[in-house]
């Protein structure tokens, strides 16, 4: 887990066991410092900042892919916690940024995500996001940020 971007209430994380190769897009993975169980968990001031951080991270990432060689046209953003249903600690949210490359060789272009049985550990078999990426999308997070749209937000945060 590489945690590369924090706000008051989140932390942006490149995942080690990425569910999407870094050839096909990447990973990237949105969660609450302070773990809920559903998005509706979150109060207000909390909802809107997820919903402005999550597109200024996806858009980030879509810029810093392409600037890396990645052909990246659009981003999937996914609520998940699923596989915490039938497990001690029970589901939690996080969101994740699902990258999709025009030149996807393990999720077809034009499709719904695909994932096998999570028993199967698909995701060992997969590459994440790398240094370079990781610091082109931190340097894209950075002026994006500053745009009209997010004024005083990220400030405040």
């Amino acid at each position: 887990m590489v945690i590369f971007y924090k706000t008051k209430n989140f932390v942006v994380d490149a995942w080690d066991n990425p569910h999407i190769d870094r050839g096909d897009g990447g990973h990237i993975i949105i969660k609450p410092k302070i773990s809920v169980e559903n998005r509706w968990d979150l109060n207000l001031n909390k909802s809107k900042e997820i919903i402005l951080l999550s597109i200024l991270v996806g858009e980030a990432m879509k810029i810093g892919m392409n600037k890396n060689g990645i052909p990246v046209e659009r981003i999937n953003f996914q609520d998940n916690g699923n596989w915490g249903i039938n497990t001690k600690e029970g589901p939690k949210f996080h969101l994740h940024l699902y990258g999709r490359a025009k030149n996807s060789i393990n999720q077809k272009r034009g499709e719904a995500l695909y994932f096998p049985d999570k028993k199967t550990k698909f995701w060992k078999k997969l590459n994440p996001l790398n240094g370079e990426d990781i610091k082109e999308i931190l340097k894209q997070i950075k002026l994006i940020s500053k745009r009209k749209k997010y004024k005083g937000f990220f400030d405040k945060i």
